[in-house]
């Protein structure tokens, strides 16, 4: 199973890929959110679960140094817009750490075994 991960800027698509590929999953970082094109998730990876990790604009820069504005955060966000209509799981991850987003991603991977 290919598992496709999009979401703004350090909303944890690259912590949760880590984790998913030291389980054993193939997961993939589909950098949507610098794309023009709406289905550009789809050409790049074409996976079978899309799972879209949320993050608002004052966590993303309580999460990294991040040098951008609340509209580069928007801009983000609308061209993440058809990954995000068409996710498989949607993942608020303001409030989780990484080991809750993980065993969420898990338990949903599990029940489509």
């Amino acid at each position: 199973m290919k598992i496709g991960v999009v979401g703004v800027c350090a909303s944890g698509k690259s912590t949760l890929i880590s984790q998913l590929s030291a389980a054993g999953y193939e997961a993939k970082h589909i950098a949507q959110e610098h794309s023009y094109v709406p289905e550009m998730w789809k050409k790049i990876s074409n996976p079978d679960v899309l799972i879209y990790l949320e993050a608002s604009y004052p966590t993303t820069l309580l999460r990294r140094k991040i040098d951008w504005s609340l509209a580069d955060w928007e801009e983000q966000v609308f061209r993440l817009r058809h990954a995000r209509e068409n996710a498989d799981l949607i993942i608020p991850t303001d409030h989780l750490n990484p080991r809750q987003i993980f065993s969420i991603v898990e338990e949903f991977l599990s029940n489509l075994r």
